[in-house]
């Protein structure tokens, strides 16, 4: 009688969880993410993320402004009911679960010039532009299988650009080497890719994978440094730990909670960087661990280091992710990193993060001469506010300014393109012609301001937008000489993106979903043609159904 009273506890009290489990960036996380804000679910990561990662768990009883909305879930198809447990059989969920991931269609026109970001494989150009995804997930016994992929299509109309010097007109503009593709070619395209889909194993919460999901890294909300999803997915092999409770060996004292994860990946050379034939392949290796100590649960640090370098070079060496050396005389390699620290206070649906990111090293007395050497930075801070006593209404402001710039020294040193550029690895920190972290100001500087209200039926945004993407053009001319030839009438012409937007998405029925967004944007000196200006109208509209 005990035994089956508790199974029906069991089961009522698993019937209440809705577990969900959702794209990066997509409308159902960033909701999930600004319950957590308010406390009322909990950030199932610390700093490292992917599809497969980012399972909400919400009590379906708490009241918040989209309780009569279906946001999806995983369902069960069957569950061992025996309840013999031992420390294998312990490690892994004993059921077997599925979920549909819902069709998803996007839609947008750009008039005048290219114009979106963390938008995955889509390369939103000229004209139109579109992309479908929908899917499938399966776990049983620890095993997972997400089938995710992600098909787009690109009108990509021409637009004034500066002409490439990488042997591509498409190519990028300034030999700091980089493959950062301006158009893919002169006429539209098809595009397949694998998107977030994967095969993986956890026990406990050690996980190991191996697919192509994207990985997001770090607090940022727009422009993470080390990792996010603006570049087309990759194949990698990952493994480590989920988020999981550390106490001091031996005993009961508890330390807090700690995640770390390393993954071996293969980075693709887009067909418009050179034309020697040579699609090359690099090896991307990386290494992330964050912690929430137990004295103070609101804060979360954390730190990541990666390399890059050509793939097969001393292959069995480079995959160390704690690799410490600088290869100058070689093929060469490319190490980052980064440090970030995420305070977030519910009582008050507050946070605030920081994250401070350096390429390669400063050793010897040049580490304490100039500290900042390659140094950039990121701010960001958000703050919500409940509307109304029956908790169906809400606001929420957020924030984050970028500073990507080259740091000062370099302008006695020698040409440095930034943050994402290396001298040896020509292709820079990039996937098929796109950055795989920040994916505005990437070598300049960014501000993002928005205000967003949330309503039972939807939500929707006004934003505010300046993006200088590339400063460190400019700024690099005047190395080893004068910047007298940069200024007219004193001042300093750098290509500048001001956009105001508006955005939302409103519920059709509890599970059909309309988005849509309307951007302007002044741009001036485009392609750095001093004293010009033109404008970009972005018209984005799509349909999303959760299963």
């Amino acid at each position: 009688m005990k035994k089956r009273l508790f199974l029906l506890v069991t089961f009522i009290t698993l019937s209440t969880v809705m577990f969900a489990q959702e794209k990066l960036k997509s409308l159902e996380e960033d909701y999930y993410d600004f319950l957590s804000l308010q406390g009322y679910t909990e950030r199932p990561v610390l700093g490292f993320r992917t599809l497969s990662d980012s399972v909400w768990n919400l009590k379906e009883e708490i009241e918040h402004p989209w309780s009569g909305n279906f946001l999806g879930k995983k369902y069960t198809l069957w569950e061992d009911e025996s309840q013999n447990e031992n420390f294998f059989t312990s490690g892994f969920d004993q059921s077997i679960k599925i979920k549909a991931f819902g069709p998803e269609w996007f839609n947008s026109y750009n008039t005048n010039h290219p114009q979106g970001q963390n938008d995955g494989a889509l390369w939103q150009g000229v004209g139109y532009n579109t992309s479908l995804t929908t899917g499938l997930y399966l776990e049983a016994f620890g095993f997972q299988a997400t089938f995710k992929p992600l098909i787009t299509f690109n009108q990509n109309k021409n637009y004034t650009y500066k002409e490439g010097v990488y042997g591509s007109p498409y190519s990028y503009f300034w030999t700091g080497n980089i493959d950062l593709v301006q158009r893919y070619g002169d006429s539209a395209f098809w595009q397949y890719d694998w998107g977030d889909s994967e095969i993986r194993y956890n026990f406990y919460t050690f996980t190991l994978g191996f697919g192509t999901q994207s990985m997001w890294i770090g607090p940022a909300q727009l422009n993470p440094m080390i990792a996010s999803n603006n570049a087309g997915t990759f194949p990698k092999l990952d493994f480590g730990f989920r988020k999981t409770d550390l106490y001091f060996p031996f005993t009961k004292f508890y330390l807090g909670k700690l995640e770390s994860r390393i993954w071996i990946g293969q980075l693709t050379e887009s067909q418009y960087f050179n034309n020697d034939g040579i699609i090359d392949k690099n090896l991307f290796n990386g290494f992330n661990i964050s912690f929430t100590p137990a004295f103070w649960e609101n804060l979360t640090i954390g730190a990541t280091k990666v390399c890059v370098t050509r793939w097969g070079n001393n292959f069995w060496k480079y995959i160390n992710p704690f690799y410490d050396d600088n290869d100058v005389d070689g093929i060469g390699e490319d190490q980052k990193g980064s440090f970030y620290l995420d305070i977030l206070i519910p009582d008050h649906i507050f946070e605030f993060y920081a994250e401070v990111g350096f390429d390669d090293y400063t050793r010897g007395m040049n580490a304490f001469a100039n500290p900042f050497h390659t140094w950039i930075f990121s701010l960001g801070l958000n703050k919500g506010f409940k509307l109304g006593k029956e908790n169906k209404y809400a606001l929420k402001f957020y924030s984050e300014f970028n500073f990507f710039e080259m740091s000062q020294d370099f302008q006695l040193q020698w040409c440095y393109m930034g943050f994402y550029s290396h001298g040896k690895i020509t292709e820079g920190y990039t996937q098929n012609g796109q950055i795989i972290g920040a994916g505005s100001g990437y070598f300049g500087n960014n501000q993002l301001i928005g205000l967003q209200f949330i309503y039972p039926k939807g939500n929707f945004d006004l934003f505010v937008q300046r993006n200088v993407p590339d400063t460190n053009y400019t700024y690099n001319k005047a190395v080893y000489g004068s910047a007298s030839s940069l200024v007219d009438s004193d001042w300093i012409v750098h290509e500048t993106f001001f956009t105001i937007g508006i955005k939302g998405n409103y519920f059709v029925t509890n599970s059909l979903i309309l988005n849509a967004e309307i951007d302007y944007t002044e741009i001036f000196h485009p392609a750095y043609i001093h004293y010009t200006q033109t404008r970009n109208f972005r018209f984005v509209l799509g349909l999303k159904y959760n299963l």
